[in-house]
């Protein structure tokens, strides 16, 4: 058997099914931007913000959300809503600049039933695609490989953020 090292899912497959200590986007948000790095905040606006995602399906996924607490999307507020929308345009760009992908998924899981791991912060997941980027690996093993640090795609990203 082969083994492939991703020290950094530890300490998600460890907190999974256990007491949730908090939002980790809002906390994100509130020491923004004293903390960003250390909470992989690339952007914070007045109504939302831009984050890595700490458990990235690829290279360069990353999330935005409102800083207002709410899993319900129904509760956003049209300024929220423009300002999002905003964010996910200049993520596309930076994305585009930073890796040159052949396209990108854009999502939101909402409530429990969704398949999200966390159904109270609503967060839309940006996802770069390149051609070809689901190769044997992940088809026939189940394993995916992740081929860049999240502190090297944090660096990458927030140069071409500006």
């Amino acid at each position: 058997m082969e083994i492939i090292w991703a020290p950094w899912r530890l300490s998600y497959v460890s907190r999974v099914g256990k007491e949730d200590n908090g939002c980790f986007i809002c906390k994100a948000a509130k020491e923004y931007p004293e903390r960003a790095k250390e909470n992989l905040v690339l952007y914070r606006g007045e109504r939302a913000l831009v984050i890595l995602n700490k458990f990235p399906y690829n290279t360069g996924h990353l999330m935005v959300c409102p800083v207002r607490h709410t899993g319900d999307f129904t509760s956003l507020l049209t300024e929220e809503v423009v300002e999002i929308n905003d964010l996910l345009k200049r993520a596309l760009k930076a994305l585009k600049r930073a890796y040159n992908p052949d396209g990108f998924n854009i999502g939101l899981n909402l409530g429990k039933a969704s398949g999200g791991s966390v159904d109270t912060h609503i967060h839309y997941h940006v996802v770069p695609r390149w051609i070809g980027d689901t190769n044997f690996l992940p088809v026939v093993s189940g394993v995916k490989v992740i081929p860049q640090s999240l502190e090297e795609t944090y660096e990458t990203l927030k140069k071409c953020w500006e």
